[in-house]
C-alpha cells in the first residue's frame, strides 16, 4: 500500500462504521487491516467496516450487478466477514447520497444476504427492505452466569438468538459472547439479543454482535426482536393480513420495524456521516505485520 486510502466515519443509531470507498475493488483489506482500522484506541474505531465496491467489480456480487450497482462488502470489527448489517446498510446508503452517487428516493444495494431495497426520505430517515425472517425449528437457550432463558431462533440473513428478560442488566457486561445451547444451532456463531417490554408493541434491547461484542445498535437484531415479539404476542401478519409494527429502542437510539403480510420486514431509522479523511498507508502496513 503506497497511496493514501480515503475513509469516512458514520453511524446509525450509534452503531458506527469505518467506510472505505473503493469502487473498483482495488484496496486489499485482510482481516488484520480491518481489525486495526476498527480498533478504538489505535485505529479509527468502529463496530465494523463498510467496503464500498461496485457490484460488477467484486466476485461475490457480480451476479447481482444487474439489480444493484453497489455492493456492501461488510466486515465485523474483528475483521471477519458478515452476511448482513442492517444499520450498516443505512449508513452505506447515506454515504452513497453524501458522495452524490445516488439521489433521494429508491435504490438497491447488494449484500451477501441478497439485494436490499432502500428508500432515502427527504426528512433524513432511511428505510431498508430487510427481506423476510426465517424461524428455524428447535428451542435454544441463552445463559449469563447462573441465569438461563429460552430464546427464539430468528435468521435475518444472519443468525440471532432473542431472549426476553425482566431487566436488561441481567445481560451482564456482554464482553464475551453469551453461551447459547445447543451449539449446533449456530455453527458459525450468533448475535444474541436481550429484550424487555416498554409498552404495547414497544421493546428495548441490548445485543452482543458476533465478531464485534456489545454494540449500541443492531439493525438485523432489531428486526429479529420485532419478529420474535410479534410471535410471542400472537401476531403473524401472514395469517392476519395486517402489518405488525414495533418500536425498538436500542442503546444508541430508536428504530421502527414493520413486518408486512407478504413477509417483508422494513426497518426505518437515521444514518449520519460524521467525518472523512485519509488512512496513512505506512501506519496500515505496520498495523497488519
Amino acid at each position: 500500500m503506497s497511496t493514501r486510502i480515503a475513509f469516512l466515519k458514520g453511524h446509525g443509531t450509534e452503531n458506527d462504521f469505518v467506510i472505505v470507498p473503493d469502487p473498483e475493488n482495488a484496496v486489499d483489506l485482510p482481516p488484520a487491516a480491518v481489525a486495526a482500522l476498527c480498533d478504538r484506541r489505535a485505529g479509527i474505531g468502529g463496530d465494523g467496516l463498510l467496503h464500498v465496491v461496485r457490484s460488477a467489480a467484486h466476485p461475490e456480487a457480480k451476479a447481482m450487478a444487474a439489480e444493484a450497482e453497489w455492493f456492501m462488502d461488510y466486515r465485523n470489527g474483528d475483521g471477519s466477514i458478515a452476511e448482513m448489517c442492517g444499520n450498516g446498510v443505512r449508513v452505506f446508503a447515506r454515504y452513497l447520497r453524501h458522495a452524490g452517487l445516488v439521489a433521494e428516493g429508491d435504490l438497491a444495494i447488494a449484500t451477501r444476504a441478497g439485494v436490499k431495497g432502500v428508500h432515502l426520505a427527504k426528512d433524513g430517515d432511511i428505510t431498508v427492505a430487510m427481506g423476510s425472517a426465517r424461524l428455524p425449528e428447535g428451542g435454544v437457550t441463552v445463559s449469563v452466569g447462573e441465569r438461563r432463558w429460552p430464546a427464539r431462533n430468528v435468521n435475518m440473513g444472519n443468525p440471532h438468538a432473542v431472549a426476553f428478560v425482566d431487566d436488561l442488566a441481567h445481560a451482564g457486561d456482554l464482553l464475551a459472547p453469551p453461551p447459547v445451547s445447543p451449539a449446533s444451532a449456530y455453527p458459525d456463531g450468533v448475535n444474541v439479543e436481550f429484550v424487555v417490554d416498554r409498552g404495547p408493541r414497544h421493546v428495548a434491547l441490548r445485543v452482543h454482535e458476533r465478531g464485534s461484542g456489545e454494540t449500541r445498535s443492531c439493525g438485523t437484531g432489531a428486526c429479529a426482536v420485532a419478529v420474535a415479539a410479534a410471535r410471542r404476542d400472537g401476531a403473524d401478519p401472514s395469517v392476519t393480513g395486517s402489518p405488525a409494527t414495533y418500536t425498538v429502542d436500542v442503546p444508541g437510539g430508536r428504530l421502527v420495524i414493520t413486518e408486512r403480510p407478504d413477509g417483508e420486514i422494513e426497518m426505518t431509522g437515521p444514518a449520519v456521516i460524521v467525518a472523512e479523511g485519509g488512512i496513512d498507508p505506512e501506519w496500515l502496513e505496520n498495523a497488519v505485520r
